[in-house]
C-alpha cells in the first residue's frame, strides 16, 4: 500500500496532471465510466466539526477501483495555522476491495477543485477571456490562480477580500492587482471566481460585463450561496451533478423554493459538455456559470493520477497491509 502525504501529493500531482485528470474524469463521468454516490455530511453539533463522506467507484480506463473521501471541517482551523479542510482519500481495488492508496485530503481537495475550475473556465469563458477575478483569499485562492494560468497564460489577475493582510499577501506573492470592492474587482472581468464562506450573495448581476463566466466554488449547502437569484435566472447554470445540486446547492435551490427558476433550469453537467453529448456557451454576450460542488468523481481522478505518477516518480512510503 502507497501513503502520500500532503507534501507528496504536491510533489505527484502538478496542475498541469491535476487540469487533464479533471477533464477526463469528468467527460468520463458523463459517459459512464464513473458510478456517483450520495455525500454524507455528518454533524455532531453545533460548533463541532463536521464530517464529510465521498464515495464513487470507477471502472474508467478498465480498472476497476473505489474512492472514498473522508472530509473533516474546522471552522476555527485559520486560527491554528491550518486549512479547514482535513481528512484522507482511500482507493480500493474494485475486484478484491484490498486497500492501495492512502492520501492527504486537503491537497488533493485543493488542486482538484481549482482544477476543475480551469477545465470550466476552458469549456465555457469566451476564447479572448483575459481578466480574472478572485473572491476569496484562502487556499482554494492560491490553487485558482495557479490552475488558470494554464489554460489562460496571459490572464490578468485582480483580487479582492475581506482579510487586507491575506489580500496584501496573496497579491504580493502572485503578482496580481487588488481592489477595494467586489464590485471593482469584478468590473472589467472576463472570468469571476467565488471563493469564500459567505452565505449570502456577493456579487450583482448589474456588475458583471456582457458574456461574463462565473466559477462559483465557495459554498455547497442548501442554506448557503454566493450567486443571487438574478445572476442565476438569467445565466446558462452548469454543474458538475445534477443529483448532488439537487441537495446541496443553494445557488439553485433557493431561487427554486421561491419560484424564480424552474427544476430544470440547470443547463447540463460540465462532463457533457466536455464529452460532447451537450453544447456549452450559445453566445458571446452570454452570461455562463458553472457551479462546483465538488464531487467525489474528482477526488478519485486526482487520487488515481497521483498515485500513478508516484509509482513512476519513487515518492510516498509504501508499507505492508
Amino acid at each position: 500500500m502507497l501513503i502520500l502525504n500532503r507534501q507528496a501529493v504536491a510533489a505527484a500531482l502538478p496542475m498541469a496532471d491535476c487540469i487533464d485528470a479533471m477533464r477526463a474524469a469528468l467527460a468520463d463521468f458523463a459517459t459512464g465510466g464513473y458510478r456517483l454516490f450520495p455525500r454524507q455530511q455528518l454533524n455532531a453539533g453545533p460548533g463541532e466539526v463536521l464530517m464529510g463522506l465521498m464515495p464513487t467507484f470507477s471502472q474508467a480506463g478498465g480498472e476497476k477501483l473505489w474512492c472514498l473521501k473522508d472530509v473533516l471541517v474546522a471552522h476555527d482551523n485559520a486560527a491554528r495555522g491550518l486549512d479547514n479542510h482535513q481528512g484522507a482519500v482511500l482507493l480500493n481495488d474494485g475486484e478484491t476491495g484490498q486497500l492501495r492508496a492512502v492520501l492527504d485530503a486537503t491537497e488533493i481537495t485543493a488542486r482538484r477543485t481549482a482544477a476543475t475550475s480551469a477545465v470550466a473556465t476552458a469549456a465555457l469563458a469566451r476564447p479572448d477571456a483575459r481578466t480574472i477575478a478572485m473572491l476569496g483569499t484562502g487556499t482554494q485562492a492560491e490553487t485558482h490562480i495557479e490552475a488558470l494560468r494554464h489554460v489562460i497564460p496571459d490572464a490578468t489577475f485582480v483580487l479582492w477580500g475581506r482579510s487586507r493582510d491575506k489580500l496584501v499577501e496573496l497579491a504580493r506573492n502572485s503578482g496580481a492587482e487588488m481592489a477595494n470592492s467586489a464590485r471593482a474587482a469584478v468590473a472589467d472581468a472576463d472570468v469571476v471566481c467565488t471563493l469564500t464562506g459567505s452565505k449570502e450573495p456577493i456579487v450583482e448581476l448589474s456588475w458583471l460585463k456582457p458574456g461574463c463566466h462565473i466559477n462559483a466554488v465557495g459554498s455547497s449547502n442548501r442554506t448557503a450561496r454566493e450567486l443571487g437569484d438574478d445572476i442565476v435566472a438569467t445565466s446558462a447554470f452548469f454543474v458538475d451533478s445534477r443529483s448532488q445540486a439537487s441537495v446541496e446547492c443553494g445557488e439553485l435551490l433557493q431561487p427554486l423554493e421561491r419560484g424564480v427558476i424552474g427544476p430544470d433550469h440547470a443547463r447540463a453537467e460540465l462532463g457533457e459538455v466536455l464529452a460532447g453529448l451537450h453544447a456549452g456557451r450559445s453566445s458571446p454576450e452570454e452570461l455562463t456559470v458553472f457551479k462546483s460542488l465538488g464531487i467525489a468523481v474528482e477526488d478519485a481522478a486526482a487520487a488515481i493520477r497521483a498515485v500513478k505518477n508516484a509509482i513512476d516518480n519513487g515518492l510516498g512510503q509504501k508499507v505492508d497491509w
